[in-house]
């Protein structure tokens, strides 16, 4: 399903040297090796183990290498909804998209057979997704 989203350098926590400092989009790789249970939008949510896709989109400051940077750190306070993923993580990688859009990569996840695990779930100021998160397994 990723190579729906084309060729792309894979950025890790250890090797995040060249992320692009200019706007765009971003997919984070996130494995969750045990399940996971949080919180969104007053709900109660559950995710098997397993790989997921998180869509997102860097537009200020420092562009998508400032916004994949926080995403990779474990020691940050959960502020999006993403966080609560990315400190659960056993795994995490990113993809840079510079220029484009998080709705246009969700759409390619989402044509290529990655489902949505948990409706609204980093998409809550979207209109056009169910979603910004997928699940690859």
């Amino acid at each position: 399903m990723i190579a729906a989203l084309g060729q792309g350098r894979v950025y890790t926590p250890d090797d995040c040297a060249g992320l692009p400092s200019e706007p765009g989009a971003y997919v984070l790789l996130i494995t969750l090796s045990e399940q996971h249970r949080g919180r969104f939008a007053g709900k109660d949510f559950t995710l098997e183990p397993g790989r997921y896709a998180y869509c997102g989109s860097a537009k200020g400051p420092g562009g998508i290498a400032a916004r994949v940077g926080r995403h990779f750190r474990r020691d940050k306070k959960a502020h999006w909804h993403i966080d609560q993923l990315t400190i659960a993580a056993a795994s995490i990688s990113a993809l840079a998209y510079p220029g484009q859009g998080e709705c246009a990569l969700m759409a390619r996840l989402v044509e290529a057979g990655a489902s949505v695990p948990f409706p609204g779930f980093g998409s809550s100021d979207c209109r056009l997704c169910a979603a910004h998160l997928a699940c690859l397994t």
